[in-house]
């Protein structure tokens, strides 16, 4: 670990550099990241050493991950890291790549119990040494939130906008707004001032922050698609698979004409298999009483798991996915942190 930019300040950061576009640089191959690359960035950014920027530690991971490589071992790493200097710092800032920074987000709000200090993951779809690159507001905001805002959870920053991490999804692989909350709305928004809509914010928790161990389940996700095959669904469905998001259409609907799907997805649900609807809209919730081609699914012991967009609470039933924003599928299929973790939603 090295340490930048050391002055009499009170607050003070800790940034997990995991890898990423952010630290990247354009090689023949394309863009990669490089050890040292970042902090030699970041040495040059006169806007790190203003008197109103906090102090900072950053960390670099070795090795540093494309996020296309991030498993959840590495969410372990990520979560392990925060609890080993939570004392020391008053905010915490994950340096992480695009394309699976909203797993991380959301794994880490279930991994990260009772946590009382603001946690920002953020990163840039431009490396940070492209003169157009979105990664210095990304940077500066993120670590600005994070020294002087009690927030007491995961939060996923982009673009101006402060998201609940389990809460987000990628939508753009292109534009700078490459993250939304579709189902809730920003915890902030930073224009000329950072706005924070507190009565969204989670109020501090009442017991010790501890790190919950994960354990990696057979889980499986599935688009139904019009002429789905009963035979897919049977091998998707073989073992040691334990369970299966469903994405399914509308309100949670799927074909109930289809004896022979409906037959499949009894018997894996029969012998033990969590099988959880989901809705493939951005937005809405599942509800499996509201159609016959919902109570099919019902019937087959399909579990639906419904999100709410008007409330900072939730219910153990309304817990959210890392990949789809009406449903905690992924939660729920594993048999997680559901019931312990609902009140952080």
């Amino acid at each position: 670990m090295s340490t930048a930019n050391r002055r009499p300040v009170t607050k003070s950061v800790y940034i997990a550099y995991t890898g990423g576009t952010i630290g990247m640089h354009k090689t023949a191959q394309g863009y990669v990241p490089t050890p040292g690359f970042l902090r030699q960035q970041m040495a040059l950014m006169p806007e790190l050493s203003s008197e109103l920027m906090p102090h900072f530690d950053l960390q670099e991971y070795d090795p540093l991950l494309d996020s296309s490589n991030m498993t959840p071992h590495d969410w372990v790493r990520i979560a392990s890291d925060i609890r080993a200097h939570y004392d020391d710092y008053d905010g915490f800032v994950v340096l992480h790549g695009t394309d699976t920074m909203a797993y991380t987000a959301s794994a880490l709000s279930f991994m990260l119990q009772n946590i009382g200090k603001t946690v920002v993951i953020t990163g840039s779809q431009m490396p940070l040494v492209e003169i157009r690159s979105d990664a210095r507001s990304n940077l500066i905001n993120s670590l600005l939130i994070a020294a002087n805002y009690k927030i007491p959870e995961v939060c996923l920053y982009f673009d101006s906008k402060l998201m609940r991490g389990n809460r987000s999804r990628k939508v753009n692989a292109n534009a700078f707004d490459a993250f939304a909350s579709p189902n809730f709305p920003p915890l902030a928004v930073a224009g000329i001032d950072i706005d924070i809509d507190w009565n969204l914010v989670l109020p501090p928790p009442a017991a010790p922050f501890e790190v919950l161990a994960l354990t990696i389940p057979k889980v499986g996700e599935m688009r139904l698609f019009p002429g789905i095959s009963a035979d897919v669904v049977h091998n998707f469905l073989q073992p040691p698979i334990q369970g299966l998001i469903l994405e399914t259409y509308g309100s949670g609907n799927a074909p109930d004409k289809d004896t022979a799907f409906l037959d499949v997805l009894r018997a894996a649900t029969d012998r033990g298999v969590v099988v959880v609807s989901c809705t493939q809209c951005l937005q809405g919730s599942v509800n499996l009483d509201g159609y016959a081609t919902g109570t099919a699914l019902k019937r087959a012991a399909v579990v639906a798991v419904a999100a709410r967009a008007s409330s900072a609470k939730a219910s153990p039933s309304s817990l959210p996915s890392p990949t789809r924003p009406c449903s905690a599928a992924s939660n729920s299929a594993s048999g997680g942190a559901a019931n312990r973790r609902a009140s952080r939603l």
